[in-house]
């Protein structure tokens, strides 16, 4: 993992955390909801999705972005359900158990997806192309 991956997975971790502590502004200031809406909207899906191993390749990225908030509003939406059901929702609530998962998931290796996997298996054919091709005369 590069020192890009390395800093994208740690703002991952911590984008729960920002959110939450968002919470203690003032309500309704644009500073207090922004980064809640933007953290459950992507935070849970991205650190699932990311990283990916190698470098993805654009079509993989446009891949992640599609699937990350959908993703992430499912992943919100098992998480609000449950509370529910336990009766205890709030948004700080809400709130912790997304973050904490978040920061669980940036920890863990990004899921693979069949952009991903196509493009892995692509390079190992091209390499294996390349090796096959190299001692042979023109």
């Amino acid at each position: 993992m590069n020192r890009t991956q390395a800093q994208f997975r740690a703002a991952l971790a911590l984008s729960g955390w920002v959110a939450l502590a968002a919470t203690l502004l003032p309500s309704g200031a644009f500073l207090r909801w922004a980064p809640v809406l933007l953290f459950v909207t992507f935070g849970p899906g991205l650190a699932l999705l990311y990283p990916q191993p190698g470098r993805p390749r654009p079509a993989a990225r446009l891949e992640t972005l599609a699937l990350a908030a959908p993703l992430s509003w499912s992943l919100a939406t098992l998480a609000a359900t449950a509370l529910f059901l336990v009766q205890g929702f709030s948004a700080t609530v809400f709130l912790i158990s997304l973050a904490a998962f978040c920061t669980v998931a940036a920890l863990l290796p990004g899921l693979p997806f069949p952009t991903a996997i196509r493009a892995a298996r692509d390079e190992a054919a091209e390499a294996a192309g390349a090796r096959a091709g190299a001692g042979r005369e023109p």
